[in-house]
């Protein structure tokens, strides 16, 4: 099924500060940047990895001029985190959302695995989202209350997939994190959601991923095809604006593999 059209902006974003873990390069994280953008927000990106991370504020900064800023971020330092969401604060005055879109992934038997190749990913993709949201729900009720995270789960964490147990486990636990945050800050008006792609397509997946398991993958998938990084961006900034303000501890598949 072909691709559709890439959708202009409707400022569901509009005057709000977003802050985007793992932005840098070609995929989810960097989609959804240039998309708040797109939609009327003031964008922080953040990575670990520096030079990526200036590319990329560089371009979108481009087209954005006034509305990008950008800081390095390892989300397994909790000083780097802190000062993330302290310095977003700083820099435009305050932050509305949040997107923790890192994650590490990796393939290996658990038969085979070591003790750090579980927790390296455990420590990104689970303990990361836990540092970010921690510091940036106490920003949230700081400023007053009201907010939104929006998290970047997976599939994966629904179903079983060979040599995954630690990439699986680490996203099932951020639905887990999810929706017991959810919870937690409801009272403060803060909204955290989740969305869990599948597989979505972009130039860095492709060079680490083999031809087989990518066409396995898309095979799966009702329209035959991959996800572009921008249509899983699409349904993060839908549950990181007002449209979805009665919404809070979801989990939204954008897959045709819900189970």
């Amino acid at each position: 099924m072909n691709v559709p059209s890439y959708p202009a902006g409707h400022a569901l974003l509009d005057s709000k500060v977003v802050v985007v873990t793992a932005a840098a390069g070609t995929g989810i994280g960097s989609a959804v940047a240039r998309r708040a953008l797109e939609e009327g927000a003031k964008v922080v990106v953040s990575d670990w990895h520096e030079r990526r991370l200036a590319e990329t504020a560089a371009k979108l900064a481009a087209d954005h001029p006034g509305k990008v800023h950008s800081l390095v971020c390892d989300v397994t330092d909790e000083t780097h985190v802190q000062a993330l969401i302290d310095g977003a604060a700083g820099h435009f005055g305050r932050i509305d959302v949040l997107v923790n879109n890192a994650g590490l992934g990796g393939t290996k038997s658990i038969v085979d695995m070591a003790d750090d190749e579980w927790s390296r990913v455990l420590d990104v993709t689970l303990n990361g989202t836990f540092r970010c949201t921690r510091a940036a729900v106490r920003r949230f009720i700081a400023q007053g209350g009201g907010g939104s995270i929006v998290n970047n789960a997976s599939v994966i964490g629904w179903r079983a997939q060979q040599g995954q147990a630690h990439y699986a486990a680490a996203k099932a636990g951020v639905m887990a994190l999810t929706r017991c945050t959810a919870v937690d800050v409801a009272e403060h008006g803060i909204r955290v959601n989740a969305v869990a792609p599948s597989l979505a397509m972009h130039p860095f997946l492709a060079k680490v991923t083999s031809d087989e398991l990518l066409t396995e993958l898309a095979g799966r998938e009702a329209f035959g095809r991959a996800a572009e990084p921008w249509e899983v961006a699409n349904v993060m900034v839908f549950l990181a604006g007002d449209y979805a303000s009665y919404l809070t501890g979801e989990v939204i598949s954008v897959s045709s593999q819900h189970p």
